[in-house]
């Protein structure tokens, strides 16, 4: 009974020690934030959305959509292609972008002009799904790889999405190391079970986008979060701020040609 007394009295000191701390982070401006993509789909449909934030405080959780800006698209012939907004900050257009073709993205908000221009690139189609069931580290999970073959002789970037309630992977590839060869998009979730839906995209890219990407994901691979969580360092896209330079939004304005493949797990 004794030690029970003193067990008692000795959490009891400790718990009675805990205190609230109120933790104080800088405020700054809040910058735009922009996911730009045109997509053209290898069976002709296409998808173009730009969607505006803004940064937020830390701890705030609502997403601060942008609704009343400007913007267009042109392509290298000078037809222009205006944006209308839908809702949750995108915005959408008739457009359906041609391969090496040219396009300048033009945003403006609050009396700010931000452009970035990028080239529609082709992409490999996907050609098959190759599933495992004895992958991951305790050889028990399934694994999927979505194949597809390079262009000989072409200096070719990827980016690649897997996709399933289960969980999503997103990954980056260049073809430094196997032009011309046939290679595969990896995806690897828990919980992965037959009967689940997997949709794979890959992209078409520059070089540019791919090594933003890169950095990214190579930030995010440890935290578990994904590449518009908040990030340990800026990475900066191809926007710019004509009007105010030092107020450089984030985000990246992209062009890609797509190729999407669905499997169900066997």
């Amino acid at each position: 009974m004794k030690k029970l007394f003193l067990l008692v009295i000795f959490f009891g000191i400790f718990s009675s020690c805990e205190d609230v701390i109120d933790v104080e982070l800088n405020d700054a401006p809040p910058r735009l934030v922009v996911e730009a993509n045109l997509n053209r789909w290898q069976d002709g449909n296409a998808s173009s959305a730009v969607r505006l934030t803004t940064t937020a405080p830390f701890f705030d959780n609502n997403v601060p959509f942008v609704t009343d800006a400007e913007i267009t698209i042109t392509d290298e012939n000078g037809e222009v292609y205006p944006f209308i907004y839908t809702q949750n900050g995108v915005y959408r257009a008739d457009l359906t972008p041609r391969l090496n073709t040219e396009y300048t993205l033009r945003i403006i908000y609050q009396n700010e002009t931000y452009t970035a221009t990028e080239t529609l690139y082709s992409v490999a189609p996907l050609e098959f799904v190759e599933q495992r069931n004895d992958g991951g580290f305790t050889g028990e999970d399934i694994e999927l790889k979505a194949f597809f073959t390079d262009p000989q002789g072409q200096r070719n970037f990827y980016f690649f999405e897997g996709l399933s309630e289960r969980g999503d992977v997103l990954d980056v590839y260049n073809d430094e190391f196997f032009d011309g060869n046939t290679i595969f998009g990896y995806y690897l979730v828990e919980d992965l079970a037959p009967g689940d839906e997997v949709q794979f995209n890959i992209y078409g890219v520059s070089e540019a986008y791919y090594n933003f990407m890169f950095i990214l994901l190579q930030q995010t691979s440890d935290q578990g979060g994904g590449p518009f969580e908040t990030q340990p360092a800026t990475v900066r896209g191809n926007i710019v701020n004509e009007t105010s330079p030092d107020n450089f939004p984030l985000g990246y304005f992209r062009v890609s040609e797509v190729s999407t493949l669905s499997y169900t797990v066997q």
